[in-house]
This record gives C-alpha cells, sequence and structure tokens, in this order.
C-alpha cells in the first residue's frame, strides 16, 4: 500500500522560517512585492507535502474506490480510508463509522439540516443559531423551518462579540429541537464557550451541533470531550484541498437518521421494490467521492500535527496580541469584535473609507486580505456597517508580515484622504 511519506516532528522553537519554506507560494511576489497572505480565514495555502500527495494519488494509484477487486482500486481505498482513520485520530472520534466525508463544512451542514432536522425539526419546534453565524449555518435551518413550520431563534450577542449566555438558557425550551453553533466565528474571531453551551443544552435533551470550520485548524479539538452531537469542518481551511470536509455524528444519531442522497455506494442492495441502505459511513456518502481531497487531507492532519496544533495556537495568539496592538494605533480604525476570547481573526473598519478600498490599495502592495460581509451579513447589521477589512492569520505568518499590514493601512488613510 502506498502511504504518506512520514514528516518529521520539529525541534522546538517554533521553526517558523522552515515552516514557510513547505509553502511554496508564499514566496511568490504579488505586484512586485513579496506576497503577505492574510486571508486565512477563507482558505489557507497548502504545504508541499500536501500537494504532493495529492499528485501522487492521481499519478500512481488513481482508480475509483469500495467496488473494485484491482490493485489500483484496492490500492486507492486504502489510502482513501486510512484517511479517514486519520480524520478520527485527529478530532478523538470513537470510530471511523462516527466520520463522514462531505463536499465541505456547507454539505455537512445541509446534511444534518435535511436528514437529522428532517425527522426533528416539525411543526411548532424551533431551531436555535446564534447572531454570528455564517451563511451556511443560518440558511439551511431557514428552509428547514419554512418546510416544516418550524422557527427560527437567535442568540443575542454583545458589542464584544459575545454570546449572551443568560439570554441562550432562556431561549432553551421544550421546543427547541436543535443547537447550531460557530465554534469560532469567521466575522468576529470570536471564540465562543461551546462546552459550557453544549452541557446547558443537554441538560434539557438537546442536541448540539459545531461548526468548526474557523476552529479546527488552530488548536486541539475532542469531540469526546465536548461532547457535541455532531461537528463539521472543511480541509480547505486546514491547509488540505478544497472541495472536501467532514461530518462527524455520535454513531447511535447517526445511525438513526435517513439518507441524505441516493445513489452508488450508499447501498447494500436495490430492486426496483426496495433498497437496503449501507452501514455507517457509507449510508451518508453517494457516488464516488473526492478522493483525492479526502487523501489530501489526511495528508494535511499528517502536516498539522508535525507541527503541534499547541505550538500553532500559541504563535497566532502572538500575532493576534501584536496586530491588535498595531492596529489599535491608525486613526479611524474600528476594531469590530473585541471578545475576550478570540481567535487569529481581526476585522476593522476605518473611518469615511470603503473596505474594498482598504483591501484594493492593499493588494498593490502585496498584502492579501478579505473584504466584504464574509458571508455573515446579520453580524454586519448588527454592528451597523455594510462590511469590514478582514486580515486572518496562519501558522506561516510572521510579526513583519503584520507591520506590513498596519503601514499599509496608514498609507490606506494618507491615500483616500
Amino acid at each position: 500500500m502506498h502511504t504518506t511519506a512520514p514528516i518529521l516532528k520539529r525541534t522546538l522553537p517554533y521553526d517558523l522560517e522552515a515552516i514557510r519554506e513547505d509553502f511554496p507560494i508564499l514566496s511568490r511576489r504579488v505586484h512586485g512585492k513579496p506576497l503577505a497572505y492574510l486571508d486565512n480565514a477563507a482558505t489557507t495555502q497548502k504545504p508541499r507535502s500536501v500537494i504532493g500527495r495529492i499528485q501522487q494519488y492521481y499519478e500512481s494509484e488513481n482508480s475509483n474506490i469500495h467496488r473494485g477487486v484491482h490493485y489500483l482500486s484496492e490500492t486507492a481505498t486504502a489510502v482513501y480510508e486510512d484517511a479517514r482513520i486519520r480524520v478520527r485520530n485527529f478530532i478523538h472520534a470513537r470510530s471511523e463509522r462516527e466520520i463522514i466525508f462531505v463536499r465541505g463544512t456547507t454539505e455537512g451542514i445541509n446534511l444534518v439540516a435535511h436528514s437529522f432536522g428532517g425527522q426533528r425539526v416539525t411543526r411548532g419546534k424551533e431551531v436555535l443559531i446564534s447572531a454570528m453565524e455564517h451563511h451556511s449555518n443560518i440558511v439551511p435551518w431557514q428552509i428547514l423551518c419554512e418546510q416544516n413550520g418550524a422557527d427560527l431563534r437567535v442568540i443575542p450577542m454583545n458589542d464584544s462579540g459575545e454570546l449572551l449566555l443568560d439570554a441562550y438558557e432562556k431561549l432553551l425550551t421544550e421546543k427547541t429541537a436543535i443547537v447550531a453553533l460557530a465554534h469560532a466565528s469567521n466575522a468576529l474571531g470570536t471564540v465562543n464557550p461551546v462546552r459550557q453551551m453544549i452541557d446547558l443544552a443537554h441538560a434539557k435533551g438537546i442536541p448540539v451541533l459545531l461548526d468548526g470550520a474557523q476552529a479546527v485548524a488552530h488548536s486541539p479539538v475532542d469531540v469526546q470531550e465536548l461532547d457535541c452531537d455532531f461537528y463539521v469542518f472543511s480541509a480547505h481551511k486546514m491547509y488540505g484541498p478544497t472541495g472536501v470536509g467532514i461530518l462527524y455524528g455520535k454513531e447511535n444519531i447517526l445511525s438513526s437518521m435517513s439518507p441524505y442522497q441516493g445513489g452508488g455506494d450508499m447501498i447494500k442492495s436495490v430492486t426496483f421494490e426496495k433498497t437496503t441502505y449501507n452501514d455507517l459511513p457509507f449510508k451518508f456518502e453517494a457516488g464516488t467521492p473526492n478522493i483525492g481531497g479526502g487523501i489530501g487531507l489526511g495528508a494535511a492532519i499528517d502536516y498539522l500535527q508535525s507541527v503541534d496544533l499547541p505550538r500553532i495556537n500559541t504563535h497566532e495568539a502572538e500575532l493576534l496580541a501584536y496586530a491588535t496592538k498595531a492596529l489599535r494605533g491608525v486613526e479611524g480604525l474600528r476594531l469590530i469584535g473585541e471578545a475576550a476570547e478570540k481567535a487569529c481573526v481581526i476585522s476593522f473598519t476605518l473611518d469615511g473609507i470603503h473596505p474594498h478600498d482598504i483591501g484594493t490599495i492593499l493588494d498593490r502592495e502585496g498584502i492579501a486580505i478579505r473584504t466584504g460581509h464574509h458571508c455573515a451579513q446579520p453580524v454586519m447589521q448588527r454592528f451597523g456597517i455594510p462590511a469590514t477589512a478582514r486580515a486572518s492569520f496562519g501558522m506561516y505568518n510572521t510579526i513583519g508580515e503584520v507591520d506590513r499590514l498596519a503601514d499599509g493601512i496608514k498609507n490606506v488613510v494618507k491615500i483616500m484622504r
């Protein structure tokens, strides 16, 4: 069986220079300037080990999985299922049966809303989400509520971008069918007290889904310790490929759910009279999956573990603290989201200057940030703004890049005023 070449553990201290050398795109220039990539909340860059592992699959292992008896099919099946085991170990699930490959966080949430929600969210019931959710954790629940005659309820937040736990607890009633909540906000960086919130929901028998897209690449996640019922995330936000992600669900809950899609590989037998569904996890994996993407996700997990997530978290926390202090010194800059517990995201506005102009001018300096509503329009409405500029950091970003960002924003002010 072909497997990913082992990656040696790095030695302390945090070897930032060596890490940056692992990412080929970081050496390129944009508009004649060195690239400072500060858009990691949208998608992360990919290390050579992930790119190489995907290339290896297509060059020497490419075949459809689970269905063939020939060598390539058996090899591809083995490396794909090995990636599932890596995911299970990475998030500390009990079994591979709890690991469902999906296209990403969005599809994972839609799967739960359609299958689990379709059974549980009935007329008169309520779905509880928060005021800081990404559209992908709002719209599927809105559609479900509209279809089934249920109601959508929203946990409010304060001016710092922190959820109001007293209000949350009051919203948990016998009508609440499910809580769907961001582990960390993509628009504000807020890290929610999810273990406490899960405990409060479970005390009333209410299941909880966590959107982990902005959390899983930055600090360790243990789904058993969290005791969440569902956890969803995307490979491309954790240094892996696009088009693949994971839905974790507790096995007893997944077993009770109906399939999300019908087709090949999710069945045991089919006649015109009756179809018998496959066992977990395959019941929810209809059709040929993104095999190369799944294998790439396994390689991304290897890479994260080679660097060590606690050290990544420490490095990113230092960047966040430094950047927050640096940006506070810019005249007319307003930070949006100042929660006590934050991930490595800084959203801001500049008085009288549209975020798109900020992003365009910074781009000419080789600095990549995100501008807009970040698929979180209710957040923008809560703060009374149309959009923000957002810088988000990853394991490979440097203090020097933060200095370039601060200087670039000061230059924006000079140009636009």
